[in-house]
């Protein structure tokens, strides 16, 4: 037997294992957050049995479940019994300002995975499995149950951290008098521009649900007296009165005709010499490796694309897909420029044209 074929072999075996059991690995980092083991370990070490009393757990799972983390990545065993958190589990307290759990308890929710099951089902007739599983869009049922559109809200700021900290400093902002968030939700991102430029002023709009902790994040940013806020749909319109339009991570929720409408009310209140910065992952034309599989996170944003296909019915957009749904929308895209350090996003600028 050839020895080459044999490494290939258990390699790919390996592979598909691990990729089997990713949906455990997620179930393991929930019942983690739930249990809020990070917060009772904290910075230092801690035996099972005490992080299992504090928890109102049995001692034996509590170990195992520990053990699993420390495979994991998200925990050291220092001797038996004996753990800490890890610089990535310390990511998964609930305190800490850059905390994940939000985003953990969202990405793991029912709400999200069960759809996943008709994901064969969507691939083979184009339908969105989420609407046929809750009867109802994945919006309204947010609006049905306000715990979860909290932890939604939450989970897309926390998702938006690490853009928020390096958008500010990767465009040109001070040629424009006045941006527009467009879908921006509790201000993240448009605070840590605004507190960036301190010229500029801006309009954050989405809907009622979507504003509801929005002031908190503007007072906490010293941006509130120069951010007001605005309530719509933004399949209706879109308020006029910016020279720069900003729409992070809100295309790709929905399809491309859906997407042609956002844009088209965007660029109906766009003034001459105005601008729409689209910051969303760019795919590349063909799957690769090196640069094409970095450009993707690994291989997550091609997992996002299906996720918006089960759940929204929306879609991760190359380029090319980029410039179709621009021009319908009688736009014209002028740069795509990846948003360095902050993979996999890209800044995607476009005029009237």
């Amino acid at each position: 037997m050839d020895t080459a074929v044999t490494r290939e072999a258990l390699a790919g075996r390996g592979l598909i294992v691990q990729l089997v059991f990713g949906s455990m690995a997620s179930r393991t980092v929930r019942a983690a957050v739930r249990l809020g083991v990070f917060d009772l370990i904290g910075d230092g070490r801690r035996p099972a049995a005490e992080v299992a009393a504090d928890a109102g757990a049995e001692h034996q799972p509590m170990t195992r479940l520990l053990r699993a983390l420390a495979g994991l990545g998200l925990m050291e065993e220092h001797e038996p019994d004996s753990f800490s958190v890890t610089p990535a589990g310390a990511l998964l307290h609930s305190g800490r300002a850059d905390s994940l759990t939000s985003f953990v308890r969202m990405f793991t929710d029912p709400a999200i995975v069960r759809a996943w099951d008709g994901l064969d089902t969507s691939v083979r007739t184009g339908t969105i499995a989420f609407d046929a599983v809750f009867g109802t869009d994945f919006f309204s049922h947010l609006r049905r149950h306000p715990e979860l559109s909290a932890d939604f809200n939450a989970a897309m700021s926390q998702a938006s951290e690490e853009t928020a900290g390096v958008l500010p400093h990767a465009y040109d902002f001070d040629r424009f008098t006045s941006v527009t968030d467009v879908g921006g939700g509790d201000g993240s991102v448009l605070a840590g521009v605004l507190a960036a430029h301190p010229a500029l002023t801006g309009v954050l709009y989405d809907t009622k649900d979507g504003l509801a902790q929005a002031p908190k994040t503007l007072d906490r940013h010293g941006v509130a007296d120069r951010c007001s806020l605005a309530a719509g749909d933004f399949f209706r319109s879109v308020p006029g009165g910016s020279d720069l339009y900003l729409l992070k991570s809100v295309l790709h929720d929905w399809s491309d005709d859906q997407a042609v409408t956002i844009l088209g009310h965007c660029r109906k209140v766009l003034p001459p010499g105005g601008r729409i910065l689209i910051v969303e992952p760019v795919l590349p034309e063909v799957v690769g490796t090196g640069a094409a599989a970095h450009a993707t996170d690994g291989g997550i944003t091609y997992l996002s694309d299906l996720n918006m296909l089960v759940n929204l019915g929306g879609r991760e957009r190359t380029r090319k897909d980029f410039e179709e749904v621009c021009h319908r929308a009688e736009l014209s895209v002028v740069s795509v420029t990846p948003l360095v350090d902050a993979a996999p996003f890209y800044l995607i600028e476009a005029e009237a044209g």
